[in-house]
């Protein structure tokens, strides 16, 4: 299968990505940072750290992975993606632009009044957007309808739903959990960013969630665990799931991650949830990303 995006096809068994791939999803990943330090200046507040643990899923679903077709957001046969994280949309708009789903000019005026673009997404305005998402808890049940809307219909496209590590406290998550088994939902894929932290602290001082892993099997779910930052590993499985047309059951993946992964000092302060940096600050993040080996 060829995606309009990249090229999702394995060479023979195997799903791994090549080397020209994996240093272009790398590129792209640096890509979305930059362009989320760029737009946060604009807004002088958001969420950093959020988008910096999740800019290699982003960067492999958006570019590879998801069956796209550039330019054309409404595209009937298209790849879903719901984002429970919805704070992270600062990272997601530099990408609708990229793709041609809305003028890039639009990013110029991010959270501006007027602009479609917000601090989180909203489907009504943006092209691009699957689910408008703010309060957390709720994407994996309507990602569930949209699942259950492709078997429906007949047709063919997948659909993937990210949540954040701190959304495992919400009920309805589970709620949904369950009934995605219980509807054997092989074309949802799930994804976890395992980042560690919530806007109150330490996902697991707030409260504990692990074994993360083995509750998900309990609940009849397929799971598998990826650093979220090896692009290639991430890449591979992404693929490898996409393409599995036998699965009868949903799958999850625990994307294991850093939160402000790119920018050190962001790497080990958790009050960077929420921010902003001044401009001297802005210089050295902005250093340091470029720095990092593609």
């Amino acid at each position: 299968m060829t995606s309009q995006t990249g090229t999702v096809a394995p060479a023979g068994n195997s799903y791994a990505p090549d080397q020209a791939t994996i240093d272009r999803l790398r590129e792209r990943a640096q890509f979305i940072r930059l362009e989320t330090v760029r737009l946060i200046d604009i807004a002088k507040t958001g969420h950093y750290t959020s988008v910096f643990s999740a800019a290699e899923v982003f960067s492999a679903l958006y570019y590879d992975v998801m069956n796209l077709r550039k330019g054309e957001p409404k595209w009937e046969e298209r790849d879903r993606f719901t984002i429970g994280k919805g704070h992270a949309a600062v990272g997601l708009f530099p990408i609708y632009a990229d793709l041609g789903f809305f003028p890039t000019e639009w990013l110029d005026d991010y959270t501006r009044l007027g602009s479609p673009l917000g601090d989180h997404p909203d489907m009504r305005k943006v092209p691009g957007v699957d689910f408008s998402s703010g309060s957390i808890g709720h994407a994996l049940s309507n990602a569930i309808g949209i699942a259950l809307a492709q078997r429906w219909t007949g047709k063919h496209y997948s659909v993937f739903c990210m949540m954040g590590d701190g959304e495992m406290q919400e009920g309805q998550v589970w709620e949904a959990a369950l009934f995605a088994a219980q509807n054997k939902l092989g074309r949802l894929i799930g994804i976890i960013d395992r980042n560690g932290f919530q806007l109150d602290g330490r996902v697991d001082d707030v409260m504990a969630i692990e074994p993360l892993d083995e509750k998900w099997r309990a609940f009849g779910w397929e799971v598998h665990i990826v650093d979220g930052h090896d692009i290639a590993a991430v890449t591979e499985l992404l693929r490898r799931l996409r393409a599995d047309d036998t699965r009868n059951q949903p799958a999850m993946v625990i994307s294991k991650t850093l939160k402000g992964r790119g920018v050190s000092y962001m790497e080990t302060e958790p009050g960077w949830h929420l921010g902003w940096l001044d401009p001297s600050d802005a210089d050295e993040a902005i250093a340091e990303i470029k720095s990092q080996v593609i």
